[in-house]
């Protein structure tokens, strides 16, 4: 079972770059957008991955947050609604998936940089009144499920100058019983091959997806969205108030310059 789920899921991949190449240039962004979101669900399927969303609410024109846990998270929101994603530069380098994420979309980001984080800004909120749907991840890298790392608040300032509200959601990956699945977590030392190679060997995961509620951005400040941001999402993963005992990181730090000393950014 193992290595079959492995050579369908090279397949996949390969498919995938294929669509980029020769369907894309030719193709609607509606039909791209159909494109991702079938491949991204097929992709989960072949891991092994059932993915229950809770999403009852039309998504607004608005910028999407969610807690990181793992590299299945870009697929998992991608199964309800393609996004734009904001992610490090180093998962360019990734086999085959690296080239996939370029080629729909994802805007590459340098931490630590400054003048790289002005010029993504620029592109978020040019992407936002666009059209598009932008997400990112606030932690600035992942964190094992039970734990919520302080969001960073730079480019919440995107949502305040396209004038959009921002759309959290809440992700968790369970077992059969419920609980936190250990396979989904995407930490420390871990390569991104074996973390692919353990989620195959895991056996049934559900992936949770759900949507909490908008937070209007009008009069804002990009620390007080980052702050709210973090406690809706605590608050749609059941995390108990002492988990939010860490404050966010300051307003003009770069995401990923203050990760968790226990969460080594994947």
């Amino acid at each position: 079972m193992f290595v079959f789920r492995l050579l369908r899921l090279i397949a996949h991949l390969f498919k995938g770059m294929a669509v980029c190449a020769f369907l894309f240039p030719f193709t609607s962004q509606q039909g791209r957008e159909a494109h991702i979101r079938r491949w991204s669900r097929k992709l989960l399927r072949i891991c092994g991955i059932a993915i229950r969303i809770d999403s009852p609410l039309p998504i607004p024109r608005s910028l999407l947050v969610s807690n990181h846990v793992s590299w299945l998270d870009i697929f998992a929101v991608n199964s309800l609604q393609p996004c734009r994603f904001v992610a490090k530069s180093e998962i360019r380098s990734w086999p085959l998936i690296g080239w996939l994420c370029a080629k729909t979309g994802t805007i590459f980001i340098s931490r630590g940089k400054a003048s790289d984080v002005r010029r993504i800004f620029k592109g978020i909120v040019e992407s936002i009144e666009a059209g598009d749907r932008v997400a990112f991840f606030p932690e600035g890298t992942t964190a094992a499920q039970g734990k919520l790392l302080p969001f960073h608040a730079n480019l919440f300032e995107a949502a305040l100058d396209a004038r959009v509200p921002v759309q959290p959601y809440a992700l968790r990956y369970l077992d059969a019983q419920g609980n936190y699945h250990a396979a989904a977590d995407f930490i420390g030392d871990t390569t991104i091959v074996e973390s692919i190679l353990a989620v195959l060997q895991a056996g049934s995961i559900t992936a949770e997806l759900t949507q909490l509620p908008s937070i209007p951005t009008d009069g804002a400040h990009r620390r007080e969205l980052a702050v709210t941001a973090r406690k809706v999402v605590a608050d749609g993963l059941g995390y108990v108030p002492e988990d939010l005992m860490q404050t966010a990181p300051p307003a003009g730090s770069p995401p990923g310059t203050a990760p968790d000393p226990q969460a080594a950014p994947q």
